[in-house]
């Protein structure tokens, strides 16, 4: 099965299972996995695609960008070309090109610099804040949350895709969940605080969901 989304030809993959509902996703630009019970006929998924089909543009686009963001290496606000020369011990940026021997290289020096920026912007604000208890900082992946507070047991988690956005917006979410130590709700003291140490919060937000 296949349909068409702009001048593009997408593949439909039907995978069978035991399942109730009928679940459709995006694996790249190009393939459609729709997962559906027995039960369910092609013609039926088909129609059930033509019903949906403003939605499954939107998931295309959403997936179209995402791969467009991944053919780049995004560090602090910038976008640069990967080059893997199979040789290159240290991973060097030149011009717009970040140089390393492979990919597996490239993911590591990643994972250090989450926890070296991160940990380094960290230690720089954290004095401007008083009565913080002791507190462990996590780095992770997540999908839908740029910070975690966790006071039940004073561990602060920052995504690990900060480290793609400008050095100020990571200031801005460490700010932000420094400051649920004062506030554990977004209450309106909640953002007097954030607002007493970073004044342009509400367009660090909007930056951070664009």
């Amino acid at each position: 099965m296949q349909l068409k989304i702009k001048e593009h030809t997408i593949e439909v993959q039907i995978v069978r299972k035991n399942n109730k509902n009928i679940y459709m996703r995006f694996i790249d630009q190009h393939t459609l996995v729709v997962t559906s019970n027995h039960f369910v006929s092609e013609r039926e998924i088909a129609k059930i695609i033509e019903k949906n089909m403003k939605a499954i543009v939107k998931m295309w686009r959403k997936k179209e960008q995402e791969e467009q963001r991944d053919a780049f290496f995004c560090y602090l606000g910038r976008q640069y070309t990967r080059v893997f020369d199979g040789v290159t011990k240290e991973v060097e940026f030149v011009s717009d090109n970040v140089i390393a021997k492979d990919e597996k290289t490239l993911e590591k020096f990643y994972k250090q610099e989450c926890l070296r920026v991160f940990t380094k912007e960290l230690d720089r604000i954290l004095p401007y804040f008083q009565n913080i208890p002791h507190f462990t900082l996590k780095i992770r992946t997540m999908k839908t949350r740029w910070g975690v507070n966790n006071r039940g047991n004073n561990t602060i988690t920052l995504n690990s895709e900060l480290l793609k956005k400008d050095i100020d917006l990571l200031d801005y979410v460490i700010i932000h969940e420094l400051c649920h130590f004062y506030e554990a709700n977004h209450s309106p003291r909640f953002w007097a605080w954030v607002s007493k140490y970073y004044p342009d919060y509400k367009l660090a937000r909007k930056r951070l969901r664009s």
